[in-house]
């Protein structure tokens, strides 16, 4: 499914720069937060507030279009809320205030006079009212339906949960099912990750292979760090392909999914795309079928042509159809990952993209990550291994078929929850 990605905090990322300043006082600090609210209004010189260094990683033209972006989850900009000194020379967080939720991180001064800004980030973003309100407090708040467990995977541990047993939509997430599918066969000596395939399968980005020619060869390594790290959907659907729906329905089951039917027939990314551009009454009518008819009627999607400019307008008017989806409770996804944490190789492919950075992974020796989205469905899911050996799952997932959901706030609150697991 397509998917805004989460890399490095995606919208947020402004820039971050190990630049140490020398010999700010509070006031040239209060002055330059005062100057980034202004560059953001038009009331100041970009080139005068930012160091060179800052320029060049993010040029002006991508620095507002952030902000435009900003604006677009959070509401239009209003002003500097707060700005502290954090210890180090130079060094200061800073806090913004939109409409709807303020917007905080941590801002460097560069070590030399006129003190410009050297590097800032704003990682986290609190709807105005939630300041005080613990993680888990703020993703209960959210409208719509949300999910959540953190726990060591054996059960002995449980530091949050929320509707752990209730299944969402989870997007890209259901990747996870196909990579250890093919994990198990290769565990079972039916395949090998250096086997080598030749294109055949195209869908819709995210993704690169929808655009390579056909018939390229790709060893089932490539196609699963392709899958994982970028949620490539071609490369999604060449596995399943290469697998066959069966088995990678039967590693649902496997994994101890509380109502694997929900989720089957276990679609491909194609499928779901062109049961999603269906008119209403005939997806209704699928949606509605029992699973042996909805099987029947996947048969009549093989001929359909595919057109990547229709890919924008399956989204185009917010949450479609949540319906036709993958399905899974915070539970069933600590069940896949209870599979994929005994694969070395999985594991290394799920660790190839943390989701958002490795920073918030510092207290881990390990974190592996997938996620998914399309408008009104979120889902973030990581499998952690503490420095005991000990494996953990953190899953969260959020649905609104009234409207899209807000990866930025999904971030803060992923941040929070893995923020406050270090504290403890």
């Amino acid at each position: 499914m397509p998917m805004r990605r989460l890399v490095l905090y995606a919208l947020a990322l402004f820039a971050i720069l190990s630049t140490p300043a020398t010999a700010q006082d509070s006031g040239t600090i209060e002055q330059r937060a005062q100057d980034v609210v202004a560059v953001l209004q038009g009331e100041a010189a970009f080139e005068e507030v930012f160091a060179p260094a800052f320029v060049a990683a993010v040029p002006e033209a991508q620095f507002l279009a952030v902000k435009g972006q900003l604006e677009a989850q959070l509401g239009p900009l209003v002003g500097l809320e707060s700005v502290e000194p954090a210890g180090a020379p130079g060094a200061a967080t800073i806090a913004i205030r939109f409409e709807n939720s303020i917007a905080s991180g941590p801002m460097q001064l560069a070590a030399e006079e006129p003190w410009k800004i050297a590097g800032l980030l704003l990682n986290s973003f609190v709807p105005v009212g939630e300041e005080e309100l613990s993680a888990l407090e703020q993703l209960q708040a959210l409208p719509g339906t949300t999910n959540l467990l953190f726990a060591k995977l054996d059960g002995s541990e449980v530091l949050a949960s929320h509707n752990a047993d209730m299944p969402l939509g989870i997007g890209s997430t259901f990747k996870l099912y196909v990579l250890s599918a093919l994990a198990r066969s290769i565990a079972n000596g039916e395949r090998d990750w250096d086997d080598v395939v030749p294109l055949t399968e195209r869908s819709f980005p995210s993704g690169q292979l929808q655009n390579w020619p056909e018939g390229s060869p790709l060893t089932l390594h490539s196609l699963a760090t392709l899958m994982i790290s970028i949620s490539d959907n071609t490369a999604t659907d060449q596995l399943i392909v290469e697998l066959g729906r069966e088995a990678v329905e039967a590693e649902v089951i496997a994994s101890g999914h509380a109502d694997p039917e929900a989720t089957f027939p276990f679609l491909t990314t194609r499928e779901t795309f062109l049961l999603k551009l269906t008119e209403d009454e005939a997806a209704r009518a699928y949606i509605d079928a029992p699973l042996d008819v909805r099987r029947v009627s996947l048969d009549g999607l093989r001929d359909r042509e595919l057109d990547l400019n229709d890919a924008s307008r399956v989204f185009a008017n917010g949450p479609r159809l949540l319906e036709i989806e993958w399905f899974a409770s915070p539970a069933d996804i600590a069940g896949i990952f209870t599979r994929l944490a005994e694969d070395p190789v999985a594991r290394e492919i799920m660790a190839v993209n943390t989701g958002i950075g490795t920073e918030p992974f510092a207290d881990w020796d390990y974190a592996g990550y997938k996620g998914g989205s399309e408008p009104g469905v979120l889902n973030f899911s990581w499998l952690l291994r503490d420095d005991a050996g000990a494996y953990w799952v953190l899953t969260m997932g959020w649905n609104d078929p009234q409207a899209p959901v807000s990866d930025l706030r999904f971030i803060s609150i992923a941040r929070g929850l893995l923020a406050e697991a270090a504290e403890n």
